[in-house]
């Protein structure tokens, strides 16, 4: 394949998970980057119900994807073997037992599942094969906080393992934590000490670490706050909070995702209703704002940044388009390219670079 051609995934919804929330995707899409004009195609199609989020192996050769739906609909994870030509062929699928699970993380032959619906997450180990076993743990979590119609109970989000590859946090929406874990000895161990409280109605639902591992960076979607944490005592805490909404902006808002430029210098975040990116510059344990981006799309779920920092790929699960964007030197982003042919885009996962 032509060396200007980058490889990547985009999950999508194929179905609603209620009357006003889902989509009519395809599946997962398997996708071409071209690196120098921005252009993105679509090289095949994989259907599978509600793949809403994908990680790859660190080998590039397996993908893993969620089905979320509810408890009752029999959600799975499913293990792929990532062909030569980047089509997908299924290994095998694990039942997920809890409800609409939205998130899943890689680590170490290892899959984290967080389970919106149901408030938990589970640990799946990985064979040889790069088929999925049966689950090993299921922790549930508990509590609630006080947006009622948000945080009645527990939303666990997303899993995030620290770049020591041993600490994992759960942002989990419903209770306004970070749940800590540990994987020790290949499984994941409760770290009730280390857990991090954050402000009542805030909503954390991503986050990101720098590279170094000292400093956390968490969207929170009820809020639209980013918190700055920084690690005391072997233990991380909130340590500056910046709005990723502007003042004028007077919506609920609806924050969905955060990620971090490869060069540790850009902090990018997503608002939908307000349908933009909030580019942050990175001045040591500070934020700097630098510029609001506007998608120009209807519901931005997620994006993401090619490895080499040059692009950014924005999704919009309702406008069902995907736009490319350049990264100036400034961090600044400049649309190159969008395309409507991938329909209820919310992930992006990049074949990774070793």
């Amino acid at each position: 394949m032509n060396t200007a051609i980058l490889v990547f995934f985009i999950g999508s919804y194929t179905q609603m998970l209620s009357p006003d929330y889902g989509g009519s995707g395809e599946g997962i899409y398997s996708m071409a980057l071209n690196t120098e004009t921005g252009e993105i195609s679509i090289l095949h199609k994989t259907y599978t119900i509600n793949p809403s989020y994908l990680v790859l192996s660190d080998d590039n050769k397996f993908l893993y994807s969620v089905t979320e739906v509810t408890a009752d609909e029999d959600p799975k994870v499913r293990a792929y073997k990532i062909n030569n030509d980047f089509s997908l062929k299924l290994l095998n699928e694990q039942p997920i037992i809890g409800g609409y699970p939205c998130h899943i993380e890689y680590s170490n032959n290892n899959l984290m599942v967080s389970c919106y619906g149901t408030g938990n997450i589970l640990q799946y180990p990985i064979d040889n094969s790069g088929s999925v076993l049966k689950y090993n743990v299921n922790y549930q979590h508990s509590g609630s906080s006080v947006n009622p119609q948000r945080q009645e109970g527990p939303h666990a989000h997303q899993a995030a393992v620290h770049p020591n590859g041993k600490d994992v946090f759960v942002s989990d929406l419903g209770i306004d934590k970070l749940k800590a874990y540990e994987l020790i000895d290949n499984k994941l161990i409760k770290k009730e000490d280390k857990d991090v409280s954050v402000t009542l109605g805030s909503g954390p639902r991503h986050m990101v670490f720098n590279k170094e591992g000292s400093l956390c960076y968490v969207i929170n979607e009820l809020s639209g706050e980013v918190f700055v944490l920084g690690n005391k005592e072997e233990k991380f805490e909130v340590i500056a909070s910046y709005n990723s909404l502007p003042t004028t902006y007077k919506e609920n808002p609806s924050s969905s995702a955060i990620r971090i430029h490869p060069n540790g210098k850009y902090l990018y975040a997503a608002n939908r209703g307000f349908e933009a990116i909030t580019i942050f510059g990175i001045n040591k344990k500070e934020l700097e704002l630098i510029d609001y981006q506007s998608t120009n799309g209807k519901t931005f779920r997620e994006f993401n940044i090619t490895p080499d920092g040059k692009w950014l790929i924005a999704c919009h699960q309702d406008s069902n388009d995907i736009v490319v964007f350049k990264i100036e030197s400034n961090g600044k982003l400049k649309e190159h390219y969008r395309t409507k042919n991938v329909t209820s885009p919310v992930c992006v996962a990049f074949i990774k670079v070793k």
